[in-house]
């Protein structure tokens, strides 16, 4: 039986020297049955003729405008509050694959990434499944997880955060006040007041799992799940980079049926290394 189609979404603004990287990343995937879907928010370098030629040698690949400019991106102190949540949602919105997959621009991934994350999302009936992060560099590039090696040393089990870990850890994370929808009237100032912080966001724990590369299934979105602006989060920061953590903690709210893999299969463009998998480039094939 053939495999199902996953929709890959791919926001982007003035990425021309690393957007062909983390579409190239995408194309040699070892799950070939992919459509890549790429929005741009407007880039005014050349980020636009490299995707749209890419896309004339691959029909996997296409290239989106975002209809409109996305709201603006960055606040007074200088954060980014927009962080492409508004492109990523159009790629969702266009996505006609069963699942959907995440990809940044600026980043990578390894090239069995998804091949795991759909068939451990198919072994366990997950609704949305996560995975974890290396430091991206010119050595693991190209490469793939030894999964079966990771699992003969350390049990399938091993490698498993469970749903009711994360089902918990969403529910931790709300305080008191933080009723939906009425919390979204109140300015996010307010509710990330010190003094009132506690009252909204009683903890603000890091989701245990890279959101930035969640694989989940196109009902989440069917069921008008998407990612949300700074005010509408019932998970946020201050940064406005929580888009992602606000989707993934709702998703395992709501479903109670997420799951995280502790494996680092996502290759983040940081300057240092995810100390908890340091040792991991030893499983890479």
């Amino acid at each position: 039986m053939k495999n199902a189609l996953i929709s890959v979404s791919i926001p982007v603004y003035n990425e021309e020297s690393r957007i062909e990287r983390a579409i190239r990343s995408m194309q040699d995937q070892t799950y070939k049955n992919l459509e890549i879907i790429v929005v741009d928010d407007h880039s005014t370098d050349g980020t636009r003729i490299i995707v749209e030629k890419i896309a004339k040698e691959d029909s996997r690949v296409q290239y989106h405008l975002l209809p409109s400019k996305a709201p603006k991106r960055t606040n007074w102190r200088g954060y980014d509050i927009n962080a492409g949540f508004a492109a990523r949602n159009h790629g969702f919105l266009l996505a006609k694959g069963e699942w959907i997959t995440t990809q940044d621009a600026d980043d990578a991934s390894l090239l069995n990434r998804i091949e795991v994350q759909y068939e451990m999302a198919k072994k366990y009936d997950a609704t949305l499944i996560t995975i974890q992060w290396m430091q991206l560099s010119e050595r693991v590039l190209g490469k793939q997880l030894d999964i079966d090696r990771i699992i003969t040393e350390k049990t399938e089990k091993n490698i498993i955060i469970f749903p009711d870990t994360l089902t918990a850890q969403a529910r931790a994370q709300r305080g008191i006040l933080m009723i939906e929808p009425i919390h979204k009237f109140i300015p996010f100032p307010i509710k990330w007041f010190p003094y009132t912080r506690k009252l909204f966001y009683r903890r603000t724990d890091a989701y245990l799992g890279a959101d930035n590369s969640m694989l989940f299934h196109r009902k989440v979105i069917d069921d008008g799940i998407l990612f949300r602006p700074r005010n509408e989060r019932t998970w946020g920061v201050a940064s406005g980079r929580g888009t992602g953590r606000d989707f993934a903690y709702r998703v395992a709210y709501l479903y109670k049926n997420s799951y995280s893999l502790k494996l680092p299969m996502y290759l983040w463009g940081v300057k240092s290394q995810n100390q908890e998998y340091s040792n991991y480039e030893k499983y890479l094939i």
